[in-house]
Parts: C-alpha cells; sequence; structure tokens
C-alpha cells in the first residue's frame, strides 16, 4: 500500500480532528488466524484427497457420457457442475491458501478464496446510521442468502422480473463474509444494479497508514450474468471502472441530506488493472474516500433494523450449513443402498447358495448347509451393524459433532482408496450406471464434509441463542444514546 497523504487525513466522529488512536495490533495479526492443531492437519488432509477425488468423479462422468448415446449431452451438463461447483473451486481454495495472503490488501476474497473486488470505500458511524444513510440515499438493503431468495433471484433472472432485494454472493474480508449489503436495480432488471457490501471493522484494526475506519465497503455494478472466467458458474457480470460506481455511492450518500462527511485518502493504494474472482476486469486509481455518518440522526426503525440484523448474523452463525446437511443426507442415502443391499443379499441367499454348491457338483448336507447360513449370518450381522453405527455417525455429523465429522471422511476415504486401488490395478471398471451408490457418494460426502463451512461449524464455540434479539436491541438502544450524547452541545455553565 502507498502511503497517504497528510492533507487526505479523514475527520474523527464528530467531524473535527482525527482521535487519537490505539496502539496498533502486531503487523502480522490475522484475523483468521489459527493455530495448527492435528484436526487442523487432519482437516487439510481430507481437504486436499476431496479435491482429488473429485477430478477422479469428473473424469469418470466425461468418459461415461460417451457411452449413453442421446444422454450425451446430459452427461455433458452434469460434467459441467461437477467441475464448476465441486472440482474448481475446490482445487482454488487449496492453492489459495498458499499463495493469497491472510492479511488485508485492498480486496475481498471469494468463498473460493480467489481475490474478489477491491476495497473503495470507508466509513464511520454506527450500522443504524449506515442503514439510516443509505436508505434516505435511495438504496435498498439487500436480503440475506437463502433457499427462497436463491430460488427467486433465478426465477425474476430467468423472467426477468424486478426483485430490488435480491442477495449479493457472499464475500469475505477479515474472515467473514458482509455484514450488510445494499443494492439498487436498474430500470427493474435484476441482472443489472448497483451494489455495496459492507464489513465491520475489528476493534482496534487500523487502516494502512494508522486511520481508524468502523467499515469497510466494496462498490460494483452488475452489467449482466454470465459464466465466471475462473470457476465456470454463473455469475454476475461487473462494470470494470469500480470508480464510477465508488463515486456514484458516495455521491448519493452526499445529496441524501442526512449530514454525511466525506475525506479521500488520495493514492491509498497504487492504481492497477486486475480482476476479481469471476474473472472480470476491474480498474481503480487507488483513492479510498472515508463517509464520515456519526452526525446522521437514526430513527427508532433503523436501530431495530440493526439489531434484528445483529441477531441474524448470530443466527447465520449458529446455523447448521448447506454442506453440513448435505454431507448427513449423503450418509443417509448411503445407508439407504446399503440396507436395500442387505435385504435383497438375504433374500437370495437360499437361491445362491444351492446355485453354488449345483456348479460344484456336490450335495448340500445339513450340517453343510447350517455352516454356510451361521457364516453369512455373521457377515451380515456385521454389516448391518456397520450400518447402524454409520446411521448414527450421520446423526452425530448432523448435530455438529467434529469427531463424528472425522470419522465419516475417515470411512468414505478409505473406500474411495480401496475403489481406487482396485481400479488402476486392473479390476473391474466403475462407472455411474453400476456404482452410482456408491464411490460418487463416497467422494460427494468427503467433499461436503472437508468443506470450509461445515469445518468451521463442527469446530465453533458453542453458544446459546435465546434472546439475542433482545440482546442486540439493547445494545443498538445503548449506541444511540451514546451517540445522542455525543452530539449534544456541553452546558459550559455546569460543568464550571
Amino acid at each position: 500500500m502507498a502511503g497517504t497523504r497528510e492533507s487526505a487525513q479523514p475527520p474523527g466522529p464528530a467531524g473535527g480532528e482525527h482521535p487519537v488512536a490505539p496502539a496498533p495490533p502486531p503487523k502480522t495479526w490475522s484475523p483468521t488466524a489459527r493455530r495448527v492443531s492435528v484436526n487442523a492437519v487432519l482437516d487439510y488432509v481430507f481437504f486436499v484427497f476431496g479435491g482429488v477425488a473429485a477430478i477422479w468423479l469428473a473424469w469418470i462422468v466425461l468418459t461415461e457420457s460417451f457411452a449413453w448415446g442421446w444422454f450425451l449431452l446430459l452427461f455433458f451438463v452434469l460434467f459441467w457442475l461437477v467441475l464448476a461447483y465441486l472440482v474448481l473451486p475446490r482445487l482454488h481454495r487449496i492453492l489459495t491458501q498458499i499463495y493469497v495472503p491472510d492479511y488485508f490488501i485492498g480486496r475481498a476474497r471469494t468463498s473460493d478464496g480467489l481475490l474478489g473486488d477491491p476495497i473503495n470505500l470507508a466509513l464511520l458511524g454506527s450500522e443504524a446510521q449506515l442503514d439510516e444513510a443509505m436508505r434516505a440515499a435511495g438504496w435498498t438493503r439487500a436480503d440475506d442468502v437463502t433457499l427462497a431468495s436463491s430460488r427467486r433471484i433465478v426465477t425474476s433472472t430467468l423472467l426477468r422480473r424486478s426483485y430490488d432485494e435480491a442477495p449479493v454472493s457472499p464475500l469475505f474480508l477479515f474472515g467473514h463474509q458482509q455484514d450488510v449489503a445494499y443494492q439498487q436495480e436498474v430500470l427493474g432488471n435484476p441482472a443489472k444494479r448497483h451494489h455495496v457490501r459492507f464489513w465491520r471493522c475489528p476493534e482496534g484494526w487500523l487502516l494502512p497508514g494508522g486511520h481508524r475506519v468502523e467499515w469497510l465497503a466494496a462498490g460494483t455494478f452488475d452489467r449482466s450474468v454470465g459464466f465466471s472466467l475462473f470457476t465456470l458458474q454463473i455469475t454476475h457480470k461487473i462494470d470494470a471502472n469500480t470508480d464510477i460506481e465508488r463515486d456514484h455511492i458516495v455521491s448519493t450518500l452526499m445529496h441524501a441530506g442526512v449530514g454525511a462527511e466525506v475525506a479521500v485518502l488520495k493514492d491509498f493504494s497504487s492504481g492497477y488493472h486486475s480482476r476479481n474472482g469471476g474473472g472480470d476486469n476491474i480498474e481503480t486509481d487507488g483513492d479510498l474516500p472515508v463517509v464520515d455518518l456519526t452526525q446522521v440522526s437514526v430513527e427508532p426503525r433503523a436501530v431495530a433494523v440493526a439489531a434484528d440484523a445483529d441477531a441474524r448474523r448470530v443466527a447465520r452463525a449458529e446455523r447448521r450449513p448447506v454442506p453440513t446437511v448435505l454431507g448427513a443426507l449423503l450418509m443417509l442415502l448411503r445407508i439407504a443402498s446399503g440396507t436395500l443391499t442387505v435385504v435383497l443379499t438375504v433374500l437370495s441367499w437360499p437361491h445362491v447358495i444351492q446355485a453354488e454348491f449345483a456348479a460344484a457338483g456336490t450335495t448340500l448336507t445339513p450340517d453343510e448347509r447350517h455352516a454356510a447360513d451361521l457364516v453369512f449370518g455373521i457377515v451380515m450381522g456385521a454389516f448391518a451393524a456397520g450400518l447402524v453405527f454409520y446411521f448414527l455417525l450421520a446423526l452425530l455429523v448432523f448435530t455438529g459433532s467434529n469427531w463424528a465429522r472425522i470419522a465419516s471422511m475417515s470411512f468414505s476415504a478409505l473406500l474411495i482408496v480401496l475403489a481406487a486401488i482396485d481400479f488402476f490395478n486392473g479390476g473391474p471398471q466403475i462407472t455411474l450406471r453400476s456404482n452410482i451408490l456408491g464411490l460418487p457418494l463416497d467422494i460427494l460426502v468427503v467433499l461436503a464434509l472437508s468443506s470450509q463451512a461445515s469445518r468451521q461449524w463442527a469446530r465453533r464455540p458453542r453458544t446459546h441463542g435465546r434472546g439475542v434479539r433482545s440482546r442486540a436491541l439493547a445494545a443498538a438502544a445503548a449506541e444511540e444514546q451514546s451517540l445522542e450524547a455525543a452530539r449534544r452541545p456541553a452546558d459550559r455553565t455546569t460543568l464550571r
């Protein structure tokens, strides 16, 4: 980062001189830093193993497509889904953990670890003041990404229906996704919109150069919908000149009449041309506007909105992630497949044993039949016990047990390795037609349970969510009272 000009100091909370900041944290401090542990090593091994296994699954799907005649196109679509949403994201995540710095460099990161949109705006003020100012400036608060909102944005994009509150994809800064996002839809077309993501800065964190801000933001303009250059996923494509969008956001805030002030950190970073996580060109001059919203008067509605947002963030951290749910469901499907195999094997056993002895040209005596039935019963009993244990593992994975998650990945990884050894040593060919409920499910289980979301949720510190909204509302109200006290002019006669 380039140094900042002394004349470009942002205003303090009351619009005066910049406040004395606390001592900066060590330069090596990282909000996502973690100690190396046995669990961390195991997770990384399974993470890499899942990526390699996903490549094998993609190869199986690709080679399988040529054997299905008119279903060739369907299998190519399936190959694209596996490649775009399983293989490439996992490979990017593995590589970016090696070469992308885990500290602030003026860029957000995608969920795959790729460098995302540039950080081109900073703010001072509470979340209630931010919400009040953005709404007054004509911005709409974006919905959270849920199953319902995702389905609605897909249908609105395909049918070109307006969706003012359409969610934005998650980008990450300080180790977590954006706290809040706002947008302005263009002419009722969900494929085109102004939008900006906001992240709350960690306590005591300073910008390079020592400036204190409370929020950082990344504003870009969605110009169309297309394919990501790096992952081949369907995504929004942004306009290259992010400075235009940055200046548009600042302009709307300054003309909203809410008392916002702005100072610009000139040459905060060197101007550059690059690409974001979707492969879109981006360019910026490196200036960083700092918008001061500490004089914005907050309505009770905005305080309630901020409290609800805090409650949703706490609930989102406690919410069971999709990869964990998917992993548990895949395990249950594996159990259903195994149970069906046990039932069919037991039902066909009398015919199988008779056919085996008939083929050998011998007669099955009662003692031999009893011994064969005993061995068969022991084998089937052990297999059934394994299914019961696997079912208990699936339940524990669903409830967030970390050891059950690791045990499940270990079991699936063992089956994958055994299948690979057999396959590459000239064993029977593994196809989707003959093994649709076997190897593919094991690979998907490892991919789901080794994902970052599943890993973080299983290893999170447990908290109790009761009274989250009331505590958040009380905190927001206390914050608003302190802001009002700070804005109220002091009575000098009473101070003497």
